[in-house]
């Protein structure tokens, strides 16, 4: 049934989309999230997600049609085609993690093949991984869903650890192995952060003269964000500014972490600032600090997706679910989760993924 099925005095369109993979635990959070409207950003400045997206943003940009046609291929595949909405399974942790750190939990995806089976069968709009699982089984599945090729990590066998992300290939590797799509990662507030923006920038504009799509992880690193008070990495101020450095090189969908608190300029005494960031254009609520992501991703032009986090075992469900709502509701367009997915049995990760896409399919479940 629709998600909103279990709450009291809610109109159900009369024509459901789908059904729900199994009954949502309603919490008196997920009610509150539900009943969310927003006061801070409105909803009328956002450009929503839809079936018209493309032809809304994209098509007056200067992506080109080669472009423009890479992102009908992510925006057309899977349960959420035609939507404006995407599912994005992620399996890069390998590398970032260590293997075994990553695939402990569930051995069979050491095997690259599953990766994909698990994305396929899961209905997700593409798949993002690594260079060498992409060449195990390129001919096999790269027309059956597109490729997001993540280009740099953070090796990570460096002692002691440091917060880089090296380039791993090429944006010409990518596109010769069928990519629809090549992502990476800039560590905003790392020392080598200018280094990885100029490689960044320049490997999109390559990707871009080449047709495919570009995702950017836009993710903060730095010790001193994180204070004995709060981890100010995950603050929406510092998120969001690094979402708009994301779009100014022209990414076409932005991925980040769900915002959890604010304030992080002013409590670390560094950046420019402006009192309305933290008293008129977010709030406490997770959907208003969400929504302040959103705004610096161009206020939706550019699609906003959330990263699902780490497994935590038997909340993963209810968890991944919760942030599709404050994701959805705030005007992004979709999660990219991968661990509460992969690190379970196979039918169980399919399950996890179609309960997220249930969130977006929900036609009940409204901009806030």
């Amino acid at each position: 049934m629709p998600l909103l099925a279990t709450l009291p005095n809610c109109q159900i369109p009369p024509l459901a989309l789908f059904q729900m993979a199994a009954p949502l635990t309603m919490s008196a959070e997920i009610e509150a999230l539900l009943a969310h409207e927003c006061q801070t950003i409105g909803k009328d400045l956002i450009h929503a997600p839809g079936p018209d997206f493309l032809d809304r943003c994209f098509v007056p940009s200067s992506r080109t049609p080669q472009v423009i046609r890479s992102l009908g291929q992510l925006y057309s595949h899977g349960r959420l085609a035609g939507t404006g909405y995407l599912s994005i399974l992620p399996v890069d942790q390998g590398i970032e993690h260590t293997a075994g750190a990553s695939f402990g939990p569930n051995p069979m995806y050491f095997d690259p093949e599953n990766i994909i089976r698990l994305a396929l069968e899961g209905g997700c709009n593409a798949v993002a991984t690594t260079f060498g699982t992409f060449g195990t089984v390129a001919r096999r599945y790269a027309h059956k869903i597109p490729f997001l090729v993540k280009i740099n990590h953070n090796e990570l066998m460096t002692y002691p650890n440091k917060f880089d992300q090296i380039l791993f290939g090429s944006v010409r590797e990518a596109w010769n192995l069928g990519a629809t799509a090549v992502g990476a990662t800039i560590y905003f507030g790392s020392e080598e952060s200018n280094r990885q923006l100029v490689e960044v920038a320049q490997a999109f504009e390559e990707a871009h003269e080449l047709g495919l799509a570009t995702v950017l992880w836009c993710y903060t690193r730095n010790n001193a964000f994180k204070t004995a008070e709060k981890d100010y990495h995950v603050a929406t101020d510092l998120t969001g500014q690094a979402n708009h450095l994301g779009v100014t090189i022209q990414a076409d969908i932005i991925k980040q972490k769900l915002p959890e608190n604010n304030g992080g300029f002013t409590a670390l005494k560094f950046g420019k600032t402006h009192q309305a960031m933290y008293e008129t254009l977010s709030s406490d609520n997770p959907i208003d600090l969400a929504r302040y992501q959103v705004a610096n991703c161009y206020m939706g032009r550019i699609g906003l997706i959330n990263s699902g986090g780490e497994s935590k075992g038997a909340t993963d469900r209810d968890e991944a679910v919760r942030t599709a709502i404050i994701n959805k509701r705030a005007g992004g367009q979709g999660l990219i989760s991968g661990r509460k997915a992969f690190q379970r049995p196979f039918a169980e990760g399919v399950e996890l993924l179609n309960a997220i896409q249930d969130v977006y399919l929900d036609q009940s479940i409204t901009l806030a």
